[in-house]
């Protein structure tokens, strides 16, 4: 019976070792895990893309430089209609388009170097602070230049003038 004893004396000892050291050793796998599986955040990476394609929507194609004038729907030799766009009513005095990418624009004439439907930004203190950004809807200029459409001649007139501007093609045709 003794030898009984001391063998399961033993056994308890040998077994309250055995679990003692394996605890610490789960105690030190999780303090010294280095687990490379990184937790990914959906929302941050929504953002890192929108943002992304922000930067991308205001990426120049092309540069140019030109004269930037006023025109209004009714000024001498227009139908009032726009040249690339006839249905859009303009004779409202609109003088905006709204862009399923580019959101709310203003409207220029081009010459057919760009195509209908081209996106262009362009800075101007005479239009307003910061970036101007329009879509190309109608014709009747030449080369690089861009005839802003404004609600009346004597807006264009007195406010828009004539200016050298140089301006970014962001969009070419409707793409």
């Amino acid at each position: 019976m003794k030898v009984v004893n001391y063998f399961v004396r033993m056994f308890l000892l040998l077994f309250v070792l055995i679990i003692a050291k394996s605890s610490t050793d789960i105690r030190d796998v999780a303090v010294e895990n280095n687990n490379t599986n990184k937790t990914i955040n959906l929302t941050t990476m929504a953002m890192k893309v929108e943002e992304n394609e922000e930067i991308q929507k205001y990426t120049a194609i092309n540069t140019y430089t030109g004269d930037l004038t006023g025109y209004a729907y009714n000024c001498p030799l227009c139908g009032g209609k726009l040249g690339c766009l006839p249905s859009y009513n303009i004779m409202d005095g609109t003088t905006k388009y709204t862009d399923v990418k580019y959101g709310e624009v203003n409207i220029v004439a081009s010459s057919s170097n760009l195509p209908c439907g081209s996106i262009v930004s362009f800075y101007s203190d005479r239009v307003g602070d910061g970036r101007i950004v329009a879509i190309v809807l109608d014709r009747g200029v030449r080369g690089n230049s861009l005839d802003l459409l404004t609600p009346s001649e004597e807006y264009a007139s007195k406010y828009i003038g004539r200016s050298k501007i140089t301006y970014d093609v962001l969009r070419s045709g409707w793409e």
